[in-house]
């Protein structure tokens, strides 16, 4: 009987779960519980949740045999925001071609840091200890 019961329920609110479905609601738990459909899943928002809310109230407004539970899954923290400006203590033994190879990964991007410093360098290949270049992001 209670097989029976637990279809038919699961009839009833079938363009919820289907709704669920597309929105990708992840289905944790989906059973018969105190003679009525239990649901539990987390929603990747609060517009998908919703979106299974509205097919639950359009299936039975009062929705008096279902206990439904959805969480919104928490965000993602953002990414920190690059930094605007970075720069470069030059070190002994630095080149701008060292420097572009390990900023950049290719020592051949050694004329942008050379152009973003125009106003400290007047020769690629005159650069000084302790010099604090601006190294432009990619």
């Amino acid at each position: 009987m209670a097989n029976g019961r637990f279809e038919q329920l699961k009839t009833k609110y079938q363009t919820a779960l289907r709704v669920m479905e597309q929105q990708q609601v992840r289905l944790q738990n989906l059973h018969l519980q105190d003679d009525k459909l239990f649901i539990r899943a987390t929603a990747p928002s609060q517009a998908a949740k919703n979106a299974v809310w509205d097919q639950i109230k359009l299936a039975d407004p009062a929705y008096a045999d279902l206990t439904c539970d959805i969480t919104v899954e928490a965000a993602a923290a953002p990414a920190a925001p690059a930094p605007a400006e970075e720069y470069y203590t030059v070190q002994p033994g630095d080149t701008l071609s060292k420097i572009a190879k390990q900023h950049y990964g290719n020592a051949n991007e050694y004329m942008r840091i050379f152009e973003a410093n125009r106003n400290l360098l007047s020769d690629p290949n005159k650069i000084q200890v302790g010099q604090r270049l601006l190294i432009p992001r990619k």
